[in-house]
Formats: C-alpha cells, sequence, structure tokens
C-alpha cells in the first residue's frame, strides 16, 4: 500500500480509504445502504489493515449514526492502527438545531460522535456540506476549539464549492485557527467535474482530496455495458435518483474504454477505475466501499499495479466531457498558455 501526506499536513493516509456507508443498514434508502453488522465489519476491517488500510470514513448521518456505532465495534482493540475521519453538518434528527455547522451543532455533534465510536478522538472531522446560514467564522472558531481541546485531530470539509472552501482557508489562516486539511470529493471517470476548480485549488492550497463514489454510483463495477439493461439485483433501480448525473452516450463512452482495457490487460474493470483515479493530481486517499470480503479484496488489489501512459491517455479521452459549453473563464483561449492543465501524479 502507497502512503500519502493528507494534504498540507504531516500525517500520512492510505492511497485507499475504506468508506463504511454499507455499515448498519437503519434508517432511509439514501442514509442506509447496506447492513454490515459489528462482526462482519470486524472481518472487513481485519482485511483491509492486513491490506495497509489505515484511513476509514463514515458519517454521523450514515444509517442514522449506525454505521458509526458498527465501527467502533469493530475498531475496538485496534484504534492506534487506525486514522478515524468522520463528517457532521447534515440533519440528524427533527430538532431545528439539529442540522448545519452552528458553533451549538458542533459542539453537540462531535460529542456524539465520540460516544458512538467509542474513542476519545476523531482524526479527521469534516463538515459534510456548506452550511450557508452559519457564519464561518463562528464555525471555525468551534472547530479549533474542538483541535484544542484534543477531541479532534484535523478538520476538513466535503462537497464544498471553489470559493466556499477558499474562505473557510481564508478565515481560518488569518485567525491562526485549524485550517481545512482536506476536501471529501466526488470525482470518478464519469464525473471529473472536480478537475475544473477544486482541483487547481488544492494544490495550490494544499488541501488533499479524498474521493468519494470512484466507481460512479456503482455504474463503473464492470456490470453496464452499451446496449444491454442493468442487471437485475442492481442497486441503481432504487439509488439513480440520488446519484451524480451522467448521460447515457458519456457513460458508454467510457465503459466500452474500460471493457476494452480489461481485455487488453486481463484486470477487472473496476480495478482500472480506480487505478486512474490513483494517478491523479491531488489525490492523497481514494474511498472504496465493500458488502463482502469478495469485492473488497478485489478493489484492494487495484493499489498492486499501475496502468500504462497510453491506458491513462486512453481513458483521459474517452471520460473528457465539457460543459453544455465552456463555462467562463474555463474556455480555450489566450489565457491557456499562463493555464495548463494539471499534470499526473509521478
Amino acid at each position: 500500500m502507497q502512503y500519502r501526506f493528507l494534504g498540507q499536513s504531516g500525517l500520512k493516509v492510505s492511497a485507499f480509504g475504506f468508506g463504511v456507508g454499507t455499515f448498519g443498514g437503519k434508517g432511509p434508502l439514501f442514509s442506509a445502504w447496506g447492513d454490515t453488522d459489528a462482526h462482519a465489519a470486524r472481518r472487513l476491517l481485519d482485511i483491509a489493515i492486513d491490506a495497509g488500510v489505515n484511513f476509514f470514513d463514515t458519517a454521523d448521518v450514515y444509517s442514522d449514526g449506525e454505521s458509526e456505532r458498527v465501527l467502533g465495534e469493530a475498531m475496538r482493540g485496534r484504534r492506534d492502527q487506525i486514522i478515524l475521519s468522520t463528517k457532521t453538518a447534515l440533519r440528524l434528527g427533527e430538532g431545528v438545531n439539529d442540522a448545519g455547522a452552528s458553533r451549538h451543532r458542533l459542539l453537540r455533534a462531535v460529542d456524539a460522535s465520540l460516544q458512538r465510536l467509542g474513542t476519545d478522538y476523531i482524526d479527521l472531522l469534516q463538515l459534510h456540506a456548506f452550511d450557508a446560514r452559519a457564519p464561518l467564522e463562528e464555525t471555525w472558531r468551534a472547530l479549533d476549539d474542538l483541535v484544542r481541546a484534543g477531541k479532534l485531530r484535523y478538520v476538513g470539509v466535503s462537497n464544498y464549492a471553489g470559493w466556499q472552501l477558499m474562505k473557510a482557508l481564508g478565515i481560518s489562516e488569518s485567525r491562526g485557527w485549524a485550517r481545512p486539511v482536506a476536501h471529501q470529493v466526488y470525482y470518478s471517470l464519469i464525473g471529473r467535474d472536480y478537475e475544473w476548480e477544486l482541483m487547481p485549488l488544492a494544490l495550490d492550497q494544499g488541501v488533499g482530496a479524498v474521493v468519494w463514489s470512484p466507481l460512479g454510483w456503482g455504474r463503473l463495477t464492470g456490470k453496464l455495458h452499451r446496449g444491454q439493461p442493468l442487471p437485475e439485483g442492481s442497486r441503481l433501480h432504487q439509488t439513480a435518483q440520488f446519484a451524480p448525473p451522467v448521460t447515457d452516450e458519456h457513460l458508454w463512452r467510457v465503459t466500452d474504454a474500460l471493457d476494452a482495457i480489461a481485455a487488453d490487460t486481463g484486470r477487472p474493470v473496476p480495478q482500472i477505475a480506480l487505478n486512474w483515479l490513483l494517478q491523479r493530481p491531488s489525490v492523497a486517499t481514494v474511498l472504496i466501499g465493500a458488502r463482502n470480503e469478495a469485492q473488497l479484496q478485489q478493489n484492494l488489489a487495484a493499489a498492486d499495479w499501475t496502468l500504462s501512459a497510453e491506458h491513462m491517455a486512453q481513458l483521459d479521452a474517452a471520460s473528457f466531457r465539457m460543459p453544455p459549453y465552456p463555462y467562463y473563464p474555463y474556455w480555450n483561449g489566450q489565457f491557456a498558455e499562463l493555464n495548463p492543465p494539471p499534470v499526473a501524479v509521478g
């Protein structure tokens, strides 16, 4: 397993992290993606840790808190082997203050997560979404206080726009408060929006990308092919409404390229999609999930090899997609010489 610094910090995380959103199985469909219990979760953690994974990510909203509780049970006795990441800000409860990033909510949410996780500190807390109603000074002062109290080691954000992240960076740095070192983002071969603004910002400001849904919400598992219906039992029948959008033609262009490279290399399609992400700039860790041991082991094997430059170029070409029109100021033109695209790592 390769280890990378988490943004502009001294913390090293595994190139693959384990996202445990499938732990718990409680609550509505969007929050309960699986029903892995503590016994099965402990076995999955065994496999991941043996493979060198040290980064484990959850959120208080996953399974209405049950994901945190199951992860806490599964990691009992080996807390020192784990970089523990969780998130808060989305609604968890019916009260008027049970959502957002106010000081009141953050202090209560962190204490509740610590109790469910069965630990006295969280390595990385990420704000799950931007809260436009809470003053950023209030939010980041509260996060800094939690770091100084020893309840948090590092802080980050998730699903922020560029201006939102830059404002948070500016406020935290100008006050001498803990700055965001991570940004949990959607990024995949069928969803490369991250590259337009957030990737250059991350490279410039030293914010590591923690990638969620690297297989495009289950679309890049090797089970979808041009001209064929969704396979029986596919979760996309139920969850497509929550998925990041993609046109059919763009999806088929990417899956055609993945199928061709799979035939050429003998590697499974998911490994190819994951391997492409490992070589992208600013990526600190790619979160993989798993409902069973075989799925986890297959995904982890993507860290054991590297796509060739030719195959990377083939995937780049198939997956690149312009917006409906090149949004200002990102059009190609006289600015291109001064703003070259980021290059791949290594």
